[in-house]
């Protein structure tokens, strides 16, 4: 295919792709899928080899969210019979650590509920990260904990974090169908006080909430815009007890082309395939890691993933590497001072600069200019794969990792 061909092109020179290039990889058939995912997968390979990055999340405190995020499990309202719990202790926070170190991970995701975090949250996320920080050499450390005030970033930065996650979700034009207590301006401000801090941006999307194939490429496109180091694409998980529970419109097939598509888009940052991969990619997903770099290893916030060996295992049957701790994740220009993907320099060629070195979402059909479409033909509805977590933290029981 001359598209697949222009594409590759130039994700080799860090070249945006046109809006209708990207839409275009959307609409392929089932019959070119593995044409798709073969293009992509060379793209992924000039930036990242087979390395396949490990990511561990760590729930810090569940449930009881003002927030009405109509895709979350621990949102105002919710009737998911999720764990429910206070904040961790420090020590306990670096106990789950320790074991998604143990299992591979190579970076460490503390996460909280909530609108935005408190300056004496701030304090207390800063203990946690400093506890992680000492008791497990050389990881890396991400907060997710909403959106930030002045000054918040620089103290997590202080404090030892690395990378700020906060998510964009779904496109501008329809982000106020899945939220209404903040804005989507708010998401791309807390993005930017990231980045002025000093803190590797971390941002991503949610697929799966009935929007159109124009809303994934403009979340992405802005996402490029953004210029994150990387970029989770979650799918949604339909929990029972929350306003998108009969959301089931993804098959295999249509994960894939999404995460080809961003992969086109945003050639040379981290792209982490996030929650929901289980329940919608199913035993497809070693596919899948021809198109990303990196993965979550284990459970999620509120719900469970697969046994964090069988992730290994996949890992290494697919003939993929884990990336190791020692190892730089983004090639050397995204550090090296160049400038960012889609900038003057975006044309230039491959290696030019030389150098070495986040539950899913969704939203109510709303009546935006391309419609919801419907569940794509052999899509199903598989409840059984939707499990609750009921292990790490805030239990008594051993971590998933």
């Amino acid at each position: 295919m001359d598209l697949l061909k222009t594409l590759v092109e130039k994700g080799l020179r860090r070249e945006l792709p046109t809006r209708e290039e990207a839409l275009a990889v959307l609409a392929t058939s089932d019959d070119e899928l593995l044409d798709v995912v073969a293009a992509a997968g060379k793209v992924r390979r000039q930036w990242f080899g087979r390395r396949v990055k490990l990511n561990y999340l760590i729930n810090l405190k569940s449930g009881l969210c003002p927030e009405d995020c109509s895709y979350c499990s621990q949102r105002l309202g919710s009737k998911a019979e999720i764990l429910k719990y206070t904040w961790l202790k420090p020590d306990e926070a670096s106990k789950m650590a320790a074991a998604g170190v143990a299992g591979g991970a190579k970076r460490v995701c503390v996460v909280a509920s909530g609108r935005g975090p408190t300056d004496r949250d701030v304090d207390r996320v800063s203990r946690t990260i400093e506890a992680i920080k000492e008791q497990n050499e050389g990881v890396e450390v991400c907060a997710c904990l909403g959106l930030l005030s002045n000054g918040q970033g620089e103290r997590l930065r202080a404090a030892g974090a690395d990378a700020y996650n906060h998510n964009l979700n779904t496109s501008e034009a329809t982000y106020g169908d899945i939220t209404t207590t903040h804005t989507y301006a708010d998401r791309v401000d807390t993005v930017q006080q990231a980045q002025a801090a000093g803190l590797s941006a971390c941002s991503g999307l949610i697929a799966g909430m009935g929007e159109s194939d124009a809303d994934l490429v403009d979340v992405v496109f802005s996402l490029r815009e953004l210029d994150p180091d990387s970029v989770p694409v979650n799918f949604l998980i339909p929990m029972e007890g929350t306003p998108l529970a009969k959301e089931w419109h993804l098959t295999p097939q249509r994960c894939l082309r999404i995460l080809a598509m961003t992969r086109f888009v945003c050639p040379d940052v981290e792209v982490r395939l996030a929650g929901g991969r289980e329940v919608h990619l199913r035993t497809m997903q070693p596919l899948a890691l021809h198109l990303v770099n990196s993965i979550f290893l284990g459970d999620y916030l509120t719900s469970e993933g697969q046994e964090g060996k069988a992730d290994l295992d996949m890992i290494t049957d697919a003939g993929f590497e884990v990336e190791g701790a020692d190892t730089s994740t983004l090639p050397g220009h995204r550090s090296g001072g160049c400038a960012p993907c889609g900038g003057d320099e975006a044309g230039a060629s491959a290696g030019a600069c030389g150098g070495g070195a986040a539950e899913g979402t969704g939203r109510q059909g709303a009546g935006h200019e391309s419609g919801a479409p419907r569940a794509e033909e052999g899509s199903s509805v598989r409840t059984d794969l939707v499990a609750v977590r009921r292990r790490g933290a805030g239990t008594d029981l051993a971590p998933n990792a």
